[in-house]
């Protein structure tokens, strides 16, 4: 018998407003032990994914070098270095929000999707977690944590083995 979504998903997904600063959703996810959360809109609709990586991702590309930098003078990357500082430190002033920093694609399964159609697709695409919708509702989240069940549980891994 075939190991379904609806199975393995954790149903109740923690989805947070795109209008929180990035510093309140760093909290939230440290708060909830998690890594990433889905993103809804002002209607609750989720539109998107924001994870640590993506903050980090943020922070690291406001501080770092061009390329362009190599041809510049040793005198010229140091101004240029102060000046990336600065911006970097008056940006920082400013509330970005998880709408700057999460990633609007959605992609999504069946909560009737066999769990090896989710495995191959997350493979595919490189996600650690994807959307299990019914009717178009998102009704939970498949990580790759919720993955490690068919491993852990052993009715699970001989289903899947059939």
């Amino acid at each position: 018998m075939t190991v379904l979504a609806r199975e393995i998903m954790t149903p109740s997904v923690k989805a947070v407003p795109q209008s929180w600063t990035m510093d309140r959703f760093t909290r939230f996810l440290t708060d909830n032990e998690i890594t990433g959360s889905p993103v809804c809109d002002d209607e609750g609709r989720i539109v998107g994914i924001a994870t640590l990586k993506d903050v980090a991702e943020f922070r690291w590309n406001a501080s770092e070098a061009s390329d362009s930098e190599a041809r510049l003078t040793p005198e010229e990357q140091q101004e240029a270095r102060r000046l990336r500082m600065f911006i970097f430190e008056e940006m920082s002033r400013l509330p970005v929000e998880v709408r700057d920093i999460m990633t609007p694609i959605v992609l999504s399964v069946t909560e009737d999707t066999p769990v090896r159609d989710i495995a191959a697709q997350m493979m595919e695409e490189h996600l650690h977690r994807i959307f299990v919708t019914r009717d178009g509702e998102v009704t939970g989240i498949i990580t790759t944590y919720d993955m490690l069940k068919l491993i852990s549980d052993n009715d699970l891994t001989r289903r899947c083995a059939q």
